[in-house]
């Protein structure tokens, strides 16, 4: 596409989708919690802004490949994707042997890196699907590419669209996908989508307010990074709880974890 070309198109494109998104009051139904949403991409569209940004996250990086630690991570994985809302994601998970960094994350699209560092955090299997789960639901909800719908404009966002070739979007993108969390509304979104999640996979939903208070109890001064704009641990644990009735029956249907030994 010539550089006189993808402007016009942008400039097309961009009354028609807020046309479309007025009529249907947004443009995105979240799964598990329903919530609409505008958001300017596709979900094809996530999923090669994430391959662009899961790229670049994953060069250098030391990762762990074999061993317990690895095969708990895909484990989990593959249970939770296996019964999450999906529109065609391609799941996908790393684990990044950095003890120093207490941290998760999963970019559109279906891309998730797990640093070594949350391991002890989670303690068990049920306390990574906690956090996973977590992950998961960020995606599901697009919450990306909706904040960067949002936080770009969606005539800048349509503009990196139409280029076709996502290049031009690595740093920026890069920022905006992996190093800027997200807001609060977003967190207990994801919270309440991954408490679901893990107990359709047989997790015992329980141990997600345990994992939490964990989370909290390492804030101190200033805390992980994954936990600078989450809701505050009184505020979580109150939401999840509200929830908890749901998940433990959902769980129960699973099968109560019966038949899912850690």
């Amino acid at each position: 596409m010539d550089a006189a070309s993808y402007p016009k198109r942008s400039h097309e494109r961009w009354p028609a989708l807020l046309v479309a998104c007025t009529l249907a009051a947004a443009c995105h139904t979240t799964p598990v919690t329903g919530r609409h949403s505008l958001n300017a991409f596709t979900t094809s569209e996530d999923i090669e802004l994430g391959r662009e940004a899961y790229a670049q996250v994953l060069q250098g990086a030391k990762l762990v490949t074999t061993g317990p630690k690895h095969d708990m991570v895909v484990r989990a994985m593959t249970r939770l994707s296996a019964v999450a809302d999906d529109a065609g994601y391609e799941w996908q998970v790393n684990l990044i042997d950095d003890d120093s960094t207490v941290n998760a994350f999963a970019l559109p699209g279906g891309k998730m890196a797990v640093y070594t560092g949350i391991l002890p955090v989670a303690q068990t299997e049920t306390g990574l699907a906690v956090v996973m789960g977590h992950e998961i639901g960020h995606v599901v909800a697009r919450h990306g590419t909706e904040r960067m719908t949002s936080s770009l404009g969606l005539d800048a966002v349509l503009s990196f669209v139409n280029i076709g070739n996502y290049a031009g979007l690595a740093q920026q993108g890069l920022e905006m996908l992996v190093n800027r969390p997200f807001g609060r509304a977003q967190e207990s979104e994801a919270d309440e989508i991954g408490l679901v999640y893990m107990a359709r996979a047989g997790y015992d939903p329980r141990e997600a307010i345990a994992f939490w208070e964990r989370m909290e109890a390492l804030a101190g001064s200033s805390g992980p990074e994954f936990l600078s704009t989450h809701p505050s641990n009184e505020t979580r644990a109150k939401r999840l709880r509200e929830r908890l009735p749901e998940a433990l029956e959902i769980w129960r249907q699973a099968g109560g974890g019966a038949s899912h030994k850690e």
